[in-house]
Protein backbone atom coordinates (compact mmCIF):
# COMPACT_ATOMS: atom_id res chain seq x y z
CA UNK A 1 0.00 0.00 0.00
CA UNK A 2 2.43 2.22 0.48
CA UNK A 3 4.66 1.35 -2.56
CA UNK A 4 1.35 2.00 -3.86
CA UNK A 5 0.87 5.76 -2.36
CA UNK A 6 4.36 6.49 -3.12
CA UNK A 7 4.26 5.94 -7.38
CA UNK A 8 0.79 7.52 -6.93
CA UNK A 9 2.94 10.99 -5.69
CA UNK A 10 5.69 10.43 -7.58
CA UNK A 11 3.19 10.72 -10.69
CA UNK A 12 1.64 13.44 -9.08
CA UNK A 13 5.31 15.74 -8.79
CA UNK A 14 5.84 14.57 -12.19
CA UNK A 15 2.58 15.70 -14.06
CA UNK A 16 2.82 18.92 -12.04
CA UNK A 17 7.03 19.64 -13.27
CA UNK A 18 6.11 18.96 -17.07
CA UNK A 19 3.19 21.47 -17.00
CA UNK A 20 5.14 24.37 -15.35
CA UNK A 21 7.78 23.28 -18.11
CA UNK A 22 4.84 23.77 -20.72
CA UNK A 23 3.99 27.11 -19.47
CA UNK A 24 7.30 29.06 -20.75
CA UNK A 25 6.80 27.18 -24.10
CA UNK A 26 3.00 28.76 -24.52
CA UNK A 27 3.93 31.94 -23.42
CA UNK A 28 6.67 32.36 -25.98
CA UNK A 29 4.13 31.46 -28.62
CA UNK A 30 2.03 34.28 -27.53
CA UNK A 31 5.16 37.03 -27.53
CA UNK A 32 6.20 35.56 -30.80
CA UNK A 33 9.70 35.05 -29.34
CA UNK A 34 10.02 31.22 -30.20
CA UNK A 35 12.72 29.71 -32.02
CA UNK A 36 11.75 27.75 -35.34
CA UNK A 37 12.17 24.80 -33.97
CA UNK A 38 10.08 25.46 -31.22
CA UNK A 39 7.36 26.91 -33.67
CA UNK A 40 7.09 24.32 -35.64
CA UNK A 41 7.00 21.62 -32.58
CA UNK A 42 4.12 23.45 -30.73
CA UNK A 43 2.11 25.65 -33.63
CA UNK A 44 1.13 28.96 -33.54
CA UNK A 45 -2.17 31.37 -33.63
CA UNK A 46 -2.60 33.58 -36.85
CA UNK A 47 -4.78 36.32 -36.15
CA UNK A 48 -6.25 35.84 -39.72
CA UNK A 49 -8.17 33.01 -38.44
CA UNK A 50 -9.89 31.12 -35.83
CA UNK A 51 -7.76 27.83 -35.52
CA UNK A 52 -6.00 27.14 -31.91
CA UNK A 53 -2.61 25.40 -32.08
CA UNK A 54 -0.63 24.75 -28.75
CA UNK A 55 1.03 22.31 -26.36
CA UNK A 56 -0.57 21.17 -22.77
CA UNK A 57 2.33 19.43 -20.90
CA UNK A 58 3.30 16.43 -23.17
CA UNK A 59 0.28 16.66 -25.78
CA UNK A 60 -0.09 19.07 -28.50
CA UNK A 61 -3.27 20.26 -29.65
CA UNK A 62 -4.88 21.62 -33.11
CA UNK A 63 -8.49 22.75 -33.43
CA UNK A 64 -9.81 23.87 -36.29
CA UNK A 65 -13.14 26.12 -36.23
CA UNK A 66 -13.49 26.00 -39.48
CA UNK A 67 -14.44 29.51 -40.11
CA UNK A 68 -12.82 29.91 -43.86
CA UNK A 69 -15.15 27.48 -44.93
CA UNK A 70 -17.86 29.21 -44.41
CA UNK A 71 -19.27 26.19 -41.53
CA UNK A 72 -18.11 23.90 -38.47
CA UNK A 73 -15.41 21.51 -38.65
CA UNK A 74 -16.11 17.58 -37.89
CA UNK A 75 -14.30 18.54 -34.54
CA UNK A 76 -16.62 20.71 -33.64
CA UNK A 77 -19.87 18.99 -35.18
CA UNK A 78 -18.73 16.02 -32.86
CA UNK A 79 -18.81 18.43 -30.02
CA UNK A 80 -21.97 19.57 -30.71
CA UNK A 81 -23.73 16.10 -30.99
CA UNK A 82 -22.42 14.53 -28.01
CA UNK A 83 -23.96 18.07 -26.03
CA UNK A 84 -27.10 17.24 -27.85
CA UNK A 85 -27.31 13.56 -27.04
CA UNK A 86 -26.46 14.21 -23.79
CA UNK A 87 -29.23 16.92 -23.42
CA UNK A 88 -31.63 14.82 -25.34
CA UNK A 89 -33.55 13.55 -22.05
CA UNK A 90 -34.05 16.60 -20.47
CA UNK A 91 -35.44 17.82 -24.16
CA UNK A 92 -37.09 14.97 -24.49
CA UNK A 93 -39.43 15.12 -21.16
CA UNK A 94 -39.56 18.64 -21.11
CA UNK A 95 -40.89 19.75 -24.50
CA UNK A 96 -42.49 16.74 -26.36
CA UNK A 97 -45.91 14.59 -25.37
CA UNK A 98 -43.58 12.65 -23.05
CA UNK A 99 -44.55 13.78 -19.54
CA UNK A 100 -48.60 13.13 -20.05
CA UNK A 101 -48.28 9.46 -21.58
CA UNK A 102 -45.56 8.32 -18.75
CA UNK A 103 -47.86 9.79 -15.96
CA UNK A 104 -50.89 8.27 -17.49
CA UNK A 105 -49.41 4.68 -18.05
CA UNK A 106 -48.18 4.81 -14.38
CA UNK A 107 -51.62 5.98 -13.03
CA UNK A 108 -53.27 3.08 -15.09
CA UNK A 109 -50.52 0.58 -13.32
CA UNK A 110 -51.08 2.30 -9.72
CA UNK A 111 -55.32 1.95 -10.60
CA UNK A 112 -54.74 -1.80 -11.51
CA UNK A 113 -52.33 -2.68 -8.14
CA UNK A 114 -50.19 -4.79 -10.29
CA UNK A 115 -47.28 -3.25 -8.61
CA UNK A 116 -44.57 -3.45 -11.35
CA UNK A 117 -46.30 -5.50 -14.18
CA UNK A 118 -45.65 -3.71 -16.60
CA UNK A 119 -42.33 -3.21 -15.77
CA UNK A 120 -41.09 0.31 -15.91
CA UNK A 121 -39.01 -0.90 -19.15
CA UNK A 122 -42.07 -1.95 -20.70
CA UNK A 123 -43.91 1.69 -20.27
CA UNK A 124 -41.04 3.97 -20.67
CA UNK A 125 -40.89 2.32 -24.07
CA UNK A 126 -44.35 2.18 -25.30
CA UNK A 127 -44.17 6.10 -23.58
CA UNK A 128 -41.00 7.06 -26.27
CA UNK A 129 -42.56 4.77 -29.23
CA UNK A 130 -46.08 6.90 -28.63
CA UNK A 131 -43.95 10.56 -28.24
CA UNK A 132 -42.12 9.69 -31.91
CA UNK A 133 -45.88 8.61 -33.54
CA UNK A 134 -47.25 11.99 -31.86
CA UNK A 135 -44.28 14.04 -32.38
CA UNK A 136 -43.17 12.82 -36.15
CA UNK A 137 -45.35 16.32 -37.72
CA UNK A 138 -42.88 18.09 -35.45
CA UNK A 139 -39.79 16.47 -36.22
CA UNK A 140 -40.29 16.20 -39.58
CA UNK A 141 -40.49 20.01 -40.16
CA UNK A 142 -37.42 20.52 -38.05
CA UNK A 143 -35.44 17.96 -40.02
CA UNK A 144 -36.72 19.83 -43.55
CA UNK A 145 -36.49 23.35 -42.17
CA UNK A 146 -33.76 23.45 -40.09
CA UNK A 147 -31.42 20.09 -40.44
CA UNK A 148 -31.71 19.62 -43.92
CA UNK A 149 -30.54 23.24 -45.39
CA UNK A 150 -27.79 23.67 -42.11
CA UNK A 151 -26.29 20.56 -43.31
CA UNK A 152 -25.90 21.58 -46.34
CA UNK A 153 -24.75 25.41 -45.71
CA UNK A 154 -27.64 27.07 -46.96
CA UNK A 155 -28.76 28.60 -43.94
CA UNK A 156 -27.03 29.58 -40.86
CA UNK A 157 -26.53 28.53 -37.32
CA UNK A 158 -29.06 31.33 -36.00
CA UNK A 159 -31.36 30.55 -38.66
CA UNK A 160 -31.46 26.78 -38.12
CA UNK A 161 -32.01 27.26 -34.72
CA UNK A 162 -34.61 29.79 -35.38
CA UNK A 163 -36.38 27.36 -38.40
CA UNK A 164 -35.65 24.27 -35.78
CA UNK A 165 -37.31 25.72 -32.79
CA UNK A 166 -40.69 26.82 -34.02
CA UNK A 167 -42.08 24.03 -34.71
CA UNK A 168 -41.61 22.59 -30.78
CA UNK A 169 -43.22 26.51 -29.95
CA UNK A 170 -46.57 26.25 -31.84
CA UNK A 171 -46.67 22.32 -30.50
CA UNK A 172 -46.18 23.67 -26.93
CA UNK A 173 -48.24 26.98 -27.28
CA UNK A 174 -50.85 24.88 -29.21
CA UNK A 175 -54.42 25.63 -26.92
CA UNK A 176 -54.87 21.78 -25.97
CA UNK A 177 -51.10 22.13 -24.19
CA UNK A 178 -50.65 25.15 -22.58
CA UNK A 179 -53.01 26.80 -20.67
CA UNK A 180 -53.46 30.61 -20.90
CA UNK A 181 -53.20 30.67 -16.99
CA UNK A 182 -50.09 28.76 -16.79
CA UNK A 183 -48.44 31.07 -19.27
CA UNK A 184 -49.41 34.21 -17.60
CA UNK A 185 -48.71 32.57 -14.08
CA UNK A 186 -44.74 32.28 -15.50
CA UNK A 187 -44.79 35.44 -17.13
CA UNK A 188 -45.68 37.08 -14.14
CA UNK A 189 -43.00 36.11 -12.53
CA UNK A 190 -40.65 37.39 -15.49
CA UNK A 191 -42.42 40.04 -14.81
CA UNK A 192 -43.25 40.10 -18.59
CA UNK A 193 -46.16 42.61 -19.47
CA UNK A 194 -48.52 41.96 -22.38
CA UNK A 195 -47.28 41.12 -25.42
CA UNK A 196 -48.74 41.38 -28.96
CA UNK A 197 -48.41 37.95 -30.58
CA UNK A 198 -46.75 34.25 -28.99
CA UNK A 199 -43.33 34.81 -30.63
CA UNK A 200 -42.77 37.69 -28.39
CA UNK A 201 -42.78 35.02 -25.15
CA UNK A 202 -39.21 33.52 -24.17
CA UNK A 203 -38.76 29.88 -24.05
CA UNK A 204 -37.87 30.41 -20.47
CA UNK A 205 -41.65 31.19 -20.09
CA UNK A 206 -43.14 28.39 -22.32
CA UNK A 207 -41.24 25.41 -21.35
CA UNK A 208 -42.08 25.67 -17.65
CA UNK A 209 -45.79 26.90 -18.54
CA UNK A 210 -46.11 23.40 -20.72
CA UNK A 211 -45.07 21.46 -18.58
CA UNK A 212 -46.98 21.90 -15.48
CA UNK A 213 -50.23 22.31 -18.02
CA UNK A 214 -48.71 19.01 -19.37
CA UNK A 215 -48.76 17.63 -15.25
CA UNK A 216 -52.61 18.60 -14.94
CA UNK A 217 -53.62 16.84 -17.81
CA UNK A 218 -51.98 14.16 -16.87
CA UNK A 219 -53.77 13.75 -13.17
CA UNK A 220 -56.97 14.77 -14.65
CA UNK A 221 -56.39 12.08 -16.83
CA UNK A 222 -55.30 9.13 -14.46
CA UNK A 223 -58.06 10.40 -12.06
CA UNK A 224 -60.42 9.59 -14.63
CA UNK A 225 -59.06 6.57 -14.80
CA UNK A 226 -59.18 5.75 -11.24
CA UNK A 227 -63.07 5.75 -10.49
CA UNK A 228 -63.95 2.56 -12.16
CA UNK A 229 -61.23 0.36 -10.14
CA UNK A 230 -62.03 2.17 -6.83
CA UNK A 231 -65.47 1.08 -6.67
CA UNK A 232 -64.88 -2.41 -7.74
CA UNK A 233 -62.17 -1.83 -4.61
CA UNK A 234 -65.09 -0.93 -2.80
CA UNK A 235 -67.90 -3.26 -3.88
CA UNK A 236 -65.07 -5.94 -2.70
CA UNK A 237 -64.13 -4.42 0.65
CA UNK A 238 -67.81 -3.88 1.96
CA UNK A 239 -69.05 -7.81 0.62
CA UNK A 240 -65.35 -8.92 2.58
CA UNK A 241 -66.74 -6.81 5.37
CA UNK A 242 -70.24 -8.20 5.42
CA UNK A 243 -69.02 -11.51 5.43
CA UNK A 244 -66.96 -11.33 8.14
CA UNK A 245 -63.91 -11.52 6.23
CA UNK A 246 -61.92 -8.58 7.86
CA UNK A 247 -58.87 -10.17 7.75
CA UNK A 248 -58.69 -10.55 4.45
CA UNK A 249 -57.10 -7.97 1.95
CA UNK A 250 -59.84 -6.40 0.11
CA UNK A 251 -57.03 -6.30 -2.51
CA UNK A 252 -56.66 -9.71 -3.00
CA UNK A 253 -59.95 -10.32 -4.21
CA UNK A 254 -60.22 -6.93 -6.38
CA UNK A 255 -56.98 -7.89 -8.47
CA UNK A 256 -58.61 -10.20 -10.40
CA UNK A 257 -61.49 -8.83 -10.84
CA UNK A 258 -60.15 -5.09 -12.08
CA UNK A 259 -58.00 -7.50 -14.55
CA UNK A 260 -60.92 -8.85 -15.70
CA UNK A 261 -62.62 -5.68 -16.28
CA UNK A 262 -59.69 -3.86 -17.82
CA UNK A 263 -59.27 -7.08 -20.47
CA UNK A 264 -63.25 -7.09 -21.41
CA UNK A 265 -63.13 -3.21 -21.72
CA UNK A 266 -60.15 -3.38 -24.12
CA UNK A 267 -58.43 -0.76 -21.77
CA UNK A 268 -54.97 -0.36 -23.23
CA UNK A 269 -56.73 0.45 -26.65
CA UNK A 270 -59.01 2.66 -24.84
CA UNK A 271 -56.47 4.35 -22.96
CA UNK A 272 -53.95 4.80 -25.80
CA UNK A 273 -56.46 5.97 -28.12
CA UNK A 274 -57.64 8.99 -25.85
CA UNK A 275 -54.50 9.48 -24.81
CA UNK A 276 -53.23 10.42 -28.21
CA UNK A 277 -56.43 12.14 -29.55
CA UNK A 278 -55.87 14.56 -26.58
CA UNK A 279 -52.45 15.97 -28.41
CA UNK A 280 -54.87 16.47 -32.13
Amino acid sequence: MKRLVCIIFILFITGILTTKMAVPVLAAQTDGTTDTNTTNNTGTSTGTDNNLNGQIGPFQFNLDTGSDNGGLTSTLQIMLVITLISLAPSILIMVTSFTRIIIVLHFVRSALGTQTTPPNQVLIGLALFLTFFIMSPVFTNINDNAIKPLTAGDITQEEAFEAGIKPLRDFMLDEGNTRPQDLRLFMDIAEIGTVDNLDEIPMTVVIPAFIISELRAAFIIGFLIYIPFIIIDMVVASTLMSMGMMMLPPTTISMPFKILLFILADGWNLVIGTLVKTFY
